[in-house]
């Protein structure tokens, strides 16, 4: 009959209801997830002020009288804690009221300067940031492939040598071409430095932690003979260890004027951040690389190059290094001098553990990083707090995170889920 309606056609022209809960259960997921790095943060703070205390003399002393004066000694206490983290705050992310008060200006006044100021602070700490994100992405990346790169550092070098030595070479040439060619040399330079360690693990069987550790080795070396030599400033003969300034076509342009030095590099570092993940999660390379992370007998029975995908992930590790040093010596010191790094390499790897080696992951604990790095600086002048407390913060931080057990005995919370089974999965799995 004309009236006779299929039972199949039916329930397919009939739209499908969405779960009632899948919303709310995806909101809580999403907090499950953030509360446990929020919570680290917390309790990292509250232990390393028992260390910011035992860092104060003054503070020793009044509880060397303890008995006699007990009020004088706790309140001192608070003082000091109070201080020292309002200067990481302040220094980190600039002072509120100094911000309301330079924004108020602005409206009424049309004057940049108090603003400029006021978000100096702030800035500095996103410069900070920017090759803490490229490091972390590089050790990420190996982690993926269960390498362990962990010579982010001399990759990092190897990136700023080749940008510097790019940079000032080439004259004449459109920023809008040498741009893109300093930065994309740096990179070029610490993939054939990463994938050295890359083939060799994957031809010989050498260990990459051994061949990349002492590759840093190399690169430190390598950049103290060019420094000193080729590449020095004023030729050979010249005194200062430290190269050319390379060409105002080569910087990264900044986003404001001077004493700001955000620059094109930190938005630079979040688009190869999304352009990782859409390698590693959308790409077949990517997918081919994460199975061999995960299982690399496996993959190699499932007809996965298993010697490619460690060169291909070592390679790329080491680019991604490197343009943590191109972007330094194109948007920030505009030369390469000895030593200028403070250590991103090696930093990056706790970034990548604390971002559980996914590119948002990193790109937050790059962003925590920097923070607690450039307020440092300002707890150490006005607070007169070592700047070493702030590596104390983050190996609190990093533990907790790694040990997510703690935090929920600690503050008493549930796992969801019941009894989690885990398995190992490699470096940073």
């Amino acid at each position: 009959m004309a009236n006779t309606v299929n039972a199949e056609e039916l329930h397919a022209e009939r739209p499908r209801a969405k779960p009632s809960g899948s919303r709310t259960a995806a909101w809580r997921q999403a907090l499950s997830v953030l509360v446990i790095p929020v919570l680290a943060l917390i309790s990292a703070l509250i232990l390393s002020a028992f260390f910011i205390l035992a860092s104060d003399v003054s503070v020793l002393s009044a509880y060397a009288a303890f008995f006699s004066n007990p009020v004088h000694a706790l309140a001192l206490s608070w003082t000091v804690i109070a201080d020292s983290y309002r200067a990481l705050f302040v220094g980190a992310l600039g002072d509120p009221g100094q911000i309301v008060a330079a924004i108020q200006l602005y409206i009424t006044t049309g004057q940049t300067q108090p603003l400029i100021l006021a978000f100096y602070p702030f800035t500095e700490s996103l410069v900070t940031s920017t090759p803490y994100i490229f490091a972390g992405l590089a050790v990420a990346v190996g982690f993926k492939c269960n390498l362990f790169n962990i010579g982010a550092e001399g990759q990092i070098f190897i990136g700023a040598i080749v940008a510097a030595f790019v940079g000032y070479s080439f004259t004449g040439l459109p920023w809008i071409v040498h741009m893109p060619l300093t930065f994309i040399a740096g990179a070029a330079g610490g993939a054939i430095w990463g994938g050295i360690p890359g083939w060799l693990k994957a031809k010989t069987g050498a260990h990459e932690v051994i061949n990349t550790m002492m590759m840093n080795y190399v690169a430190f070396r390598l950049a103290d003979y060019l420094l000193n030599g080729p590449m020095k400033r004023g030729g050979p003969t010249g005194f200062i260890p430290i190269s050319r300034d390379i060409e105002p076509s080569a910087y990264f342009p900044q986003f404001f004027p001077a004493p700001i030095r955000l620059h094109m590099g930190f938005i630079v570092a979040l688009l190869v951040a999304a352009a990782v993940y859409w390698f590693l999660w959308k790409t077949t390379l990517g997918f081919e690389i994460r199975t061999v992370g995960a299982n690399a007998r496996a993959a190699q029975y499932a007809g996965v190059s298993v010697t490619r995908n460690y060169i291909v992930a070592m390679a790329l590790s080491g680019a991604l290094a490197a343009m943590a040093g191109a972007g330094e010596v194109m948007g920030v010191n505009h030369n390469l001098a000895n030593a200028f790094s403070p250590g991103y390499g090696f930093d990056s790897i706790a970034l990548a553990l604390l971002g559980g080696s996914h590119p948002v992951g990193v790109v937050l604990a790059a962003l925590l990083f920097g923070t607690l790095r450039n307020g440092a600086t300002k707890m150490q002048s006005l607070a007169g707090i070592p700047i070493d407390i702030i590596s104390v913060v983050q190996a609190f931080v990093i533990m907790f995170v790694a040990a997510p057990a703690i935090i929920r005995w600690i503050y008493r919370l549930r796992s969801e889920g019941g009894v989690q089974v885990v398995f190992t999965r490699g470096w940073g799995g």
